[in-house]
């Protein structure tokens, strides 16, 4: 897989597609796009040494990025404009935004503003994902805005790491017609995962938490049989817990994964660990009242919400030999504050190890920095959580494939 230095790029234009969906916060004002507050910048923070490199090598840099999920059409609430503000005081240079209000995001607005670049310019695509042909479901679907973006720049890196799970034009279609590379964070997030996959050093401990058994599937069968521990909280602990017949009142549960989670824990025995209570309320609210209860009481018509101090305590016993930790996904609903104490210990106790620590991406990110958990007392935050879940379950990420093709799309 080639790398940015791999490429000639001193006055050329580059496209990177970078991942820039990060969480807004549109409270403080409706109308533009501009008075949105960005509330988790991790991501854009994370695409900033790829586009610095490239700068300082005298490329001009167009990114491209998406945000959310419109429906392949302008939607003002997805605009990708607050962006462009962080982004350039991340670079410390005026970033031109080339968003016009329309689904033709590669058009002629943003070949005007991109031909305009000076060498280390830098300007930013609207959403990717207003134009219909971002996630078209074929090649012939999505090559429309494949070869506008291609028509943009002469040469193709590829650094979002939370998107090379997806088929989409930006990722795989646009790699196919220029000379490309993979940027810095996708590198750094592929040397990662490669050393959870093999030869992790022992004991090695899995924390998984969110919502759903069978959005973790995959993974639990694909890392079972290397750990030493496999630690359950959140949402899908209440499927499990119902495998060893307990009641779980109100909380989530997956009744079609009961039998699945059987298999899975007569399979692990005791190498997979469930909690011991759980804090408990009767809706899902931060105004009332809660109860922490034995896993195996949990009242009729109560919610479980998040994982009791027991379960901290002995979950965080299981990692203190730890050598090696990937933990992906939230205890409980740490977004509200009664439901955040399980997340937060099981943080700090991963954060207070002298291991490889990894946290997967996605809503375990956000907790760390939501909860104010400094970064750097983890070895790696993945950018990417579904991409870092796929990897680890064996699948071939589209993204990936498209850059080691070896083929240099349309030359260079």
């Amino acid at each position: 897989m080639r790398t940015i230095e791999d490429l000639p790029v001193e006055g050329r234009r580059v496209l990177v597609r970078a991942d820039l969906n990060v969480p807004l916060d549109r409270s403080g004002g409706a109308g533009s796009g501009g008075s949105a507050r960005i509330t988790d910048d991790g991501r854009v923070r994370a695409s900033v040494p790829t586009i610095q490199a490239l700068r300082e090598r005298g490329a001009s840099v167009v990114v491209c990025s998406h945000l959310g999920r419109p429906k392949g059409a302008y939607d003002e609430a997805f605009s990708l404009a607050p962006v462009a503000a962080r982004l350039g005081e991340l670079l410390g240079t005026d970033v031109a935004f080339t968003g016009d209000g329309t689904s033709d995001i590669a058009g002629p607005s943003a070949r005007a503003a991109v031909e305009a670049l000076p060498a280390a310019g830098v300007a930013l695509l609207d959403n990717l994902r207003f134009h219909p042909a971002e996630t078209a479901k074929t090649a012939e679907g999505r090559a429309p805005l494949a070869d506008a973006l291609a028509g943009l720049a002469d040469f193709y890196v590829g650094d979002a790491f939370g998107a090379v799970h997806r088929a989409h034009a930006s990722v795989v279609d646009v790699p196919a017609r220029l000379p490309h590379a993979a940027g810095k964070l996708v590198l750094a997030e592929l040397t990662v995962l490669r050393a959870l996959s093999d030869g992790a050093e022992r004991p090695y401990v899995v924390v998984l938490g969110g919502s759903k058994v069978s959005d973790k599937l995959g993974v639990i069968r694909a890392l079972l049989p290397r750990v030493d521990a496999l630690l359950i909280g959140g949402g899908m602990c209440f499927t499990f817990l119902a495998a060893q017949g307990h009641g779980v009142g109100r909380s989530l549960l997956q009744a079609e994964m009961i039998d699945t989670c059987k298999d899975l824990l007569a399979e692990a025995g005791e190498r997979i660990v469930l909690p011991s209570d759980v804090v408990v309320a009767p809706e899902f609210s931060a105004d009332v009242p809660t109860a922490t209860v034995p896993a195996e009481a949990i009242p009729d018509g109560q919610l479980g919400l998040d994982i009791g101090p027991d379960s901290v305590a002995a979950f965080a016993a299981r990692l203190a030999p730890a050598r090696t930790v990937f933990w992906n996904g939230p205890m409980g609903v740490f977004e509200l504050a009664p439901f955040a104490a399980g997340t937060r210990g099981v943080a700090e106790a991963v954060a207070g190890l002298s291991a490889f620590t990894v946290v997967g991406g996605g809503d375990s990110a956000a907790a760390v920095r939501t909860l104010g958990i400094a970064e750097s007392a983890f070895s790696h935050i993945s950018t990417g959580g579904g991409a870092s879940l796929e990897y680890l379950e064996g699948k071939e990420l589209p993204g990936i494939a498209a850059l080691d093709d070896a083929t240099d799309g349309g030359g260079a």
